[in-house]
């Protein structure tokens, strides 16, 4: 992955990440408000529906206080407990009592039952009037639902009072509707039975299995077909057979809010997101162009050695720019670590050089002459910069291995013998072996070691033919023999230009590269003093050169 794109990834994820963090945690702190809100209010309706009924209750007990008054009520409840024998007879008197309480009253339900709760007669309102009811399967809770003929009916009680005596209760029931008489979503249970519910889309064996999670009395939170409902008890009669709950569904309540809170997001988000994305490029871009550049040039700097400058100034990121600064003191320091290593190199090639020159008085500045005359010769065919300092220091080296070679035969004034001259040509193979020794010197190794090669072969150590031989030593190979002919020795004196040209001439395309000698040719009389455009190195070589040759000469005993 590219630099420029992991840049704007850690610049805009993060903020997407943090605005979709945002998003939930008000998506989530609004759920919960709402919520919370939703319980709150189910509490009120709690209580407000709670309220309405205990006045009812109080109404209807007012009510029952009047009636239990009726002192045909209360002669008929008498004569019940006192026929023993025929009560049946008692009871239907009773019955007709209460039907016409009820008609007047508009209750759908009366009873009346002993002290302890066992009923002795009671009627029901049907289509056609009242009936009355089976006694046997009559269990009148003292408030709250029962349940008959498949009918619910909230019932309210009173005691009947005669003098100071109780003789029984007188309990009303009014038929219950949950639809009507609850105004949110209900339910009603009987034991674990659900009897009503008013939820929408909920499945009774659903909501059953739901609040058998949840405790008499207590709200709680179920789950149904994927949504949260809250239930809360509404009904405080403490009835054990019947228990009526709210069922409303948070997630329902919470959605037009969580739609608004969408489409708020949906909204701000997109346009947070297009920010983000604009300033993140923005910021990428700015971050990684100043750094591509950087890593160009470092890249370049790879190439070609050279290590790179960058501009400084006062645009862009501080940290970048702090990095270029620390960049160029580091390059400097590098240059000036170099220049000093180029300097103690430059004075130990030429310290090389001038120890061998200043062995023989007749090939003093020999080594410094080569490299002059190779250097032209190799700027004559256009060799690259590289090559041609290969060939200026391999020049300079090129008879290092002389070094290992007794001075009598060196310096012999008369013909070499076999052995002698085969002594003489162990100079290259000397002189590599000595370089091999040095870390950096692998590059003029080639010069040293094959300059005595021969263009046509029979050429010393390798006897190698053409261009089997390394270009940069076959140039050195013109400039040594050139410098050989014209210098002074002591068994001759050294030939004039013109006599050594024609020489150059008849060896070339035998022993010498032909494109050397006509390269050479080319430069007319090199052996004349002229003004040279040289490198200020080869200027330090040939003084440094000269002072070790006279030094050396100084110390020689006469």
């Amino acid at each position: 992955m590219r630099f420029a794109t992991r840049a704007f990834l850690w610049s805009f994820l993060p903020f997407t990440g943090l605005l979709a963090g945002s998003f939930w945690a008000v998506r989530t702190a609004a759920l919960s408000a709402v919520k919370e809100g939703l319980r709150s209010a189910e509490r009120n309706n709690q209580a407000t529906l709670a309220k309405v009924r205990e006045r009812s209750e109080l109404k209807n007990i007012r009510i029952l206080r009047v009636v239990v008054e009726n002192p045909a009520l209360k002669a008929g409840l008498q004569l019940l407990a006192a026929e023993h024998q025929t009560p049946d007879a008692a009871r239907r008197t009773v019955e007709d009592q209460l039907s016409e309480i009820c008609d007047t009253m508009g209750f759908d339900f009366l009873a009346v039952s002993t002290p302890s709760g066992d009923p002795l007669a009671g009627v029901i309102r049907q289509k056609a009037g009242f009936a009355p009811v089976k006694l046997a399967s009559l269990r009148l809770p003292a408030r709250g639902f029962f349940s008959m003929q498949d009918r619910i009916f909230s019932v309210t009680s009173v005691a009947i009072a005669q003098g100071q005596e109780n003789v029984g209760t007188l309990a009303v029931g009014e038929q219950f509707d949950l639809a009507e008489d609850v105004t949110m979503p209900a339910v009603l249970l009987r034991g674990e039975s659900v009897i009503a519910a008013s939820a929408p889309n909920v499945d009774s064996s659903r909501i059953e299995a739901a609040l058998r999670k949840c405790a008499p009395q207590a709200e709680c939170e179920v789950q149904m077909a994927g949504e949260t409902y809250l239930s809360v008890p509404l009904d405080s009669s403490q009835n054990e057979e019947f228990a009526l709950r709210s069922l409303r569904s948070l997630d329902a309540a919470a959605a037009p809010v969580q739609a608004a809170l969408r489409d708020i997001f949906l909204s701000a988000g997109l346009t947070a997101l297009l920010g983000a994305f604009a300033i993140a490029a923005f910021s990428s871009k700015s971050i990684v162009k100043p750094l591509a550049a950087v890593v160009a040039r470092l890249r370049e700097s790879g190439k070609t050695g050279v290590l790179p400058e960058f501009p400084s100034g006062r645009k862009g990121v501080r940290e970048i720019r702090e990095l270029t600064d620390s960049f160029n003191h580091a390059a400097t320091a590098i240059q000036e670590g170099r220049d000093q290593l180029v300097r103690a190199y430059v004075e130990f090639v030429s310290s090389l050089a001038s120890a061998l020159d200043a062995r023989d008085p007749y090939t003093a500045g020999h080594s410094l002459r080569v490299s002059e005359y190779a250097c032209a010769i190799a700027r004559a065919m256009g060799v690259p910069a590289e090559e041609l300092e290969i060939i200026r220091v391999g020049a300079l080296l090129h008879d290092i291995g002389k070094i290992g070679i007794s001075d009598a035969v060196l310096q012999k004034p008369g013909k070499l013998t076999a052995d002698e001259e085969s002594l003489i040509q162990q100079h290259p193979v000397i002189g590599r072996k000595i370089l091999e020794c040095v870390q950096g010197f692998d590059a003029y190794l080639q010069v040293v070691e094959l300059h005595h090669e021969n263009w046509g072969g029979g050429g010393y150590p390798r006897g190698l033919t053409g261009e089997e031989t390394p270009r940069s030593a076959r140039i050195v190979k013109v400039a040594d023999a050139y410098d050989a002919m014209t210098s002074d020795r002591p068994y001759r004196r050294g030939m004039q230009h013109e006599e050594a040209v024609r020489i150059l001439e008849k060896c070339a395309g035998t022993q010498l590269d032909p494109a050397a000698v006509q390269a050479f040719l080319a430069l007319g009389n090199i052996a004349k003093p002229q003004a040279r455009e040289e490198d200020p190195i080869l200027d330090a070589l040939h003084h440094l050169s000269a002072a070790v040759r006279t030094e050396a000469v100084q110390e020689t005993p006469v």
